[in-house]
């Protein structure tokens, strides 16, 4: 594909753009261009000793497994020169079937139709336009969002993608301000632009979202960060964080605090929600070894609202389970190691376990979840950029069908300029 891609084949494309007169040589040479091709085979099979009644056991599926192809194609622009530099980002995605079936389907890769089965592909192009003045810019357009209020999630084949304007200002040193409002989102399984809504409603309404925060480094060990984001008549949500890191004997301890505060907005289409979670976590990393500990608890009514398929701003999102319901609590464990002190660079292995207890729901929830990951991500060479990881993950709960899920991602990354 390189062949035929090359900044001779492209430069009378951009220079067709309005955003790129003549001479706006910053705003092709400060282009990027990288395209991502993503294997994944996903498999999970349901335990149904908890969580589902014997007669709804035997209908409902015992599994899912499925196994998908997808092309990500990410251009970025640099900025035309001048006081006000212009440029444009645009992303390409497709999504091929491989392997699934009908009774099989609904893993997260793909779209599935009325009748159960899976698209045989999907997919989609976004632009977004940008302003920079000095350090602070602007876009609008097609957005992948990453703050602590609203986290794109990209767990499966393509990522979730959202449609509107956010600001991000580093011009004050140590500090990043970020705001935006969104005002559409497409699920990573599909192609169709939806209003946001809240997980788990399943109502007609929809809402715009609204964030606004800061992030600030506070000498070389302490980082600080705030924000605040509302989801339109749905929920409105507070964030306080601190990280630290302490240079202990031979490795760093990093300390990792965090404080929700979440309450109903406007119309309150789901339901009332006043709650506060208060989370933290210890790590030790020495001699590519990582181990950690943590512990979060909600109070209140209702669990902690998010955006439906968004990724979690919490230490317990992790593979299956979010453990974030009505007034529970978590323990998490967990050990990590990079075998690049062992002369394997790019080859990494992780294990955790969580365990939540006391929760509240339409019966008393207690849960739990190993997971295990190994991964390898070629560091140099002809095949620099190949990565290939496994995850396995084992989920038990007694309001929740149980899961053991074993998924393989092959993926290669390809800087085309």
């Amino acid at each position: 594909m390189s062949h035929f891609l090359t900044r001779a084949s492209l430069l009378p494309l951009l220079g067709a753009l309005p955003l790129a007169p003549a001479g706006a040589s910053d705003f092709i040479d400060d282009s990027k261009l990288k395209l991502q091709l993503r294997n994944v085979y996903f498999n999970e099979n349901f335990r149904d000793e908890h969580g589902m009644s014997a007669r709804a056991a035997r209908t409902a599926k015992s599994e899912r497994t499925e196994w998908a192809q997808g092309l990500l194609l990410d251009f970025q622009s640099g900025f035309t020169p001048g006081l006000l530099g212009f440029g444009v980002d645009a992303l390409g995605l497709v999504g091929v079937k491989l392997d699934s079936g009908r009774g099989r389907s609904g893993t997260g890769l793909l779209p599935v139709h009325d009748d159960g089965r899976a698209a045989d592909e999907f997919a989609s192009a976004a632009v977004a336009a940008k302003v920079k003045l000095a350090k602070t810019t602007l876009k609008y357009g097609t957005l992948l969002p990453k703050n602590p209020v609203l986290i794109y999630n990209d767990a499966r084949l393509l990522p979730q993608t959202y449609e509107g304007g956010q600001l991000i200002s580093s011009d004050i040193d140590n500090l990043t301000l970020t705001g935006g409002r969104l005002e559409r989102f497409k699920l990573r399984d599909s192609s169709n632009s939806v209003a946001i809504v809240p997980d788990g409603y399943s109502g007609e309404k929809g809402g715009d979202f609204t964030y606004a925060g800061a992030d600030y480094k506070l000498g070389k060990s302490t980082r600080l960060s705030y924000f605040y984001g509302e989801l339109e008549n749905f929920y409105r949500q507070q964030l306080a964080g601190i990280q630290h890191d302490l240079t202990l004997g031979q490795g760093v301890l990093t300390a990792d605090l965090r404080y929700f505060r979440s309450e109903d907005a406007g119309q309150a289409y789901a339901a009332k929600i006043d709650n506060h979670m208060y989370s933290g976590l210890l790590s030790y990393a020495v001699a590519g070894h990582t181990f950690g500990g943590g512990y979060q608890q909600l109070r209140g009514d209702a669990g902690l609202p998010y955006v439906s398929g968004a990724t979690v701003y919490s230490f317990s999102n992790v593979g299956i389970g979010k453990f974030i319901e009505e007034d529970e609590r978590t323990w998490m464990l967990s050990y990590a190691y990079d075998f690049a002190p062992l002369g394997v660079p790019g080859l990494t292995f992780m294990t955790r376990y969580l365990k939540g207890s006391d929760g509240k729901s339409n019966s008393p929830i207690n849960e739990s979840e190993r997971d295990t990951e190994l991964a390898y991500v070629v560091p140099h060479g002809m095949f620099k950029g190949v990565g290939v990881k496994l995850r396995n993950y084992v989920y038990r709960s007694d309001f929740a069908r149980g899961r053991d899920s074993n998924r393989l991602y092959l993926t290669y990354d390809i800087a085309l300029w």
